[in-house]
């Protein structure tokens, strides 16, 4: 760790650049969520970005580059919260977004996902092993850029290491936008009377975050990967029938069936990681009330053990609640939820308050052992809005007329809303303590930057959902027009509350997928004990979840990062050359990053989903370059990048 006391950190500028780029990131990530249903992750671009523009400035360091990337990478990461407010519009219940009442949501769930964040970062981060790639990734960006590890010729080489990798993986992404190549090799297919498919997603990010987390991890989700691909989807197909085409059957049943069972097995292991990091949690609250005693008994603690103190802690997550009663007040009036509006909403209060402790712990979890990009938030969210649609269907029951039960999805929606924002943020906020606790930052001081990062993203994300339902509208919703976007999660948690509250949800899916996560704990469990390696039933769980696309590089990259450690193992300077490989892993993630940026912005000026594209019919060749093109530079910046460490002395 740096020694960092005398540098300055919160600084005025430094929330002022974090604020603008907030405003680039949180549009790019909006209209990027709403078309493709995917996010990208803030931290390193705007460390990036921190760090070319401060350098002009007098008295740049480290610790302020390291809180501009904080207040951005909060606000980026709000914009999820694209994947459950559209759905007010779907259901009919909104024709655009009241910008106050949109803020307010934004606001306050993110306010209580940092204040719950505060316990945990002494149970998650500094009495943690969990990998925390991206957040590794981000304070190796920063340390490199800064220059404070020792030997400015070292500085040099990982600085070298990082461009290697960022120039490699944003190469391979501008010519998968040329369409020289492609972004992933996707075939379903028939095997007698079932189906399934395979998907490769070839994303450099998702290989470096393989090298940072591991062949625990890797295989975990390479193992519920091959029980969606190879055990459910053939098997639900048969009795599905294929009747269809088979690419539409396996998609329809992967969407429909498989994804339940995914989230099933998130369910059963998030409770049982909540059960097992219970006892850190209470102590961190603990060790937090025992430094506020001792600071009120004028002990100077380290700058590294400073969170905010615990009454203030307390003290905003009861103001909170005065602001979340108003709102579910004010949106329940004239519906059938004003029967019996104070029983309701003390209970929806409870509940947010409850499932969003519940949450900030497990997304916090996650993000630890897979990175926030990565993390499965959108599988939370489904089962938040179980939770909230069954809290209401035991008090109304199920079915009544059109009109009260879109009142009631819709009431749902909004609650399951504010608890989406507890999970968006604490799933990233762990991320930038473990960064900060590398870089050698003051927890407190970045706990106030990510309140400012929920703040400068409340204020944003509405105007931007409103210029893009107006421009383009949302797919299933009234009056979509023909380029509306599909907003898929959105969808998907909207017709989960009809399901719930309509009475037609299938909840065979998500036993059957509470089961695998009982076996997976059990499994992981004896591993353990007998001294071997786990298999994280949270990373099974994705597997099963997430897309073949967008998991299977994940123990690609724990294979060659396991590869690399092999090769140095014999070298006195292993230290050394386990921090290349780090940094070239972190590279990869950072050029993929920054080119999301960018594209994102030209998709958004275009209006075209294509804007690169130079050649409309090389797709047949595309497929066979593709993989030998993507292997051969990722060998390229590895072999590159060892070399390079090995002639340096």
């Amino acid at each position: 760790m740096t020694q960092t006391g005398s540098l300055r950190e919160l600084t005025l500028r430094g929330v002022i650049l974090g604020g603008l780029i907030t405003l680039l990131f949180t549009a790019a990530n909006v209209y990027l969520g709403l078309k493709v249903g995917l996010t990208f992750a803030t931290s390193i671009p705007a460390a990036v970005i921190s760090m070319a523009i401060l350098r002009f400035l007098p008295g740049h360091n480290i610790l302020e580059n390291n809180i501009v990337q904080t207040i951005a990478s909060a606000a980026g990461t709000l914009a999820a919260i694209i994947f459950v407010l559209p759905g007010l519009i779907m259901v009919g219940w909104w024709t655009g977004f009241p910008y106050w009442t949109s803020v307010a949501v934004c606001a306050t769930g993110g306010v209580l996902g940092v204040m719950f964040s505060v316990p945990l970062r002494r149970a998650l981060v500094t009495g943690s092993d969990l990998p925390y790639p991206e957040g590794v990734a981000a304070a190796e960006v920063l340390k490199v850029g800064a220059g404070t590890e020792a030997g400015d010729a070292e500085n040099a080489q990982g600085l070298r290491a990082i461009v290697t990798g960022s120039l490699v993986s944003a190469f391979y992404s501008l010519i998968t936008q040329f369409k020289f190549t492609l972004g992933d090799l996707t075939r379903n297919f028939r095997v007698g009377a079932t189906g399934s498919g395979y998907s490769v997603g070839l994303s450099m990010a998702l290989l470096g975050v393989g090298h940072l987390v591991g062949l625990s991890v890797g295989f975990a989700m390479l193992t519920g990967t091959i029980t969606a691909w190879v055990v459910l989807v053939p098997l639900l197909t048969s009795w599905h029938g294929l009747t269809g085409p088979v690419s539409d059957v396996v998609s329809e049943v992967f969407r429909t069936q498989v994804r339940f069972i995914g989230a099933g097995a998130i369910g059963v292991a998030a409770v049982w990681a909540l059960l097992k990091i219970l006892g850190p949690i209470i102590g961190g609250i603990r060790s937090a009330m025992a430094a506020a005693k001792a600071r009120g008994q004028g002990q100077v603690l380290e700058l590294t053990e400073r969170d905010l103190p615990i009454g203030i802690v307390g003290g905003a997550i009861l103001l909170t609640f005065v602001p979340i009663a108003y709102l579910l007040w004010a949106f329940a009036a004239g519906g059938p939820i004003a029967d019996h509006a104070v029983p309701i909403i003390l209970a929806t209060l409870v509940y947010v308050v409850v499932i969003g402790v519940v949450i900030a712990s497990v997304c916090g979890y996650m993000a630890g052992l897979i990175g926030a990009s990565n993390s499965p938030v959108s599988g939370v969210g489904i089962l938040a809005i179980l939770g909230a649609s069954l809290m209401l269907a035991a008090v109304y029951g199920n079915g009544g007329t059109p009109e009260r039960g879109d009142a009631l999805v819709a009431y749902a929606l909004f609650a399951t809303a504010i608890i989406f924002s507890i999970a968006t943020i604490s799933n990233d906020n762990l991320q930038d303590l473990k960064t900060g606790q590398l870089v050698g930052a003051t927890p407190w001081k970045q706990q106030v930057a990510l309140v400012i990062g929920v703040a400068f993203g409340s204020l944003v994300i509405p105007p931007v959902l409103d210029v893009l339902n107006i421009a383009f509208g949302f797919s299933g919703a009234p009056n979509a027009g023909p380029n509306a976007l599909p907003a898929p999660q959105a969808a998907l948690i909207s017709s989960l509350a009809k399901g719930v509250l309509g009475g037609t949800l299938d909840w065979r899916m998500i036993g059957t997928g509470a089961v695998f996560g009982v076996v997976m704990v059990a499994i992981d469990e004896a591993l353990r004990r007998n001294g071997k390696m786990g298999l994280p039933p949270l990373a099974f769980g994705m597997g099963i979840y997430l897309p073949m696309s967008a998991t299977l590089l994940v123990p690609v990259g724990a294979v060659i990062g396991h590869f690399w450690e092999r090769t140095i193992k014999d070298s006195p300077r292993r230290d050394f050359f386990s921090r290349m490989g780090v940094l070239v892993a972190t590279g990869l993630i950072v050029g993929e990053s920054l080119f999301g940026v960018v594209f994102a912005g030209i998709v958004a000026a275009t209006g075209s989903d294509a804007p690169l594209a130079l050649i409309a019919d090389f797709e047949g060749v595309a497929v066979w370059l593709s993989l030998p093109v993507f292997a051969a530079l990722i060998a390229f910046a590895y072999r590159r990048t060892l070399t390079a460490a090995r002639a340096s002395r």
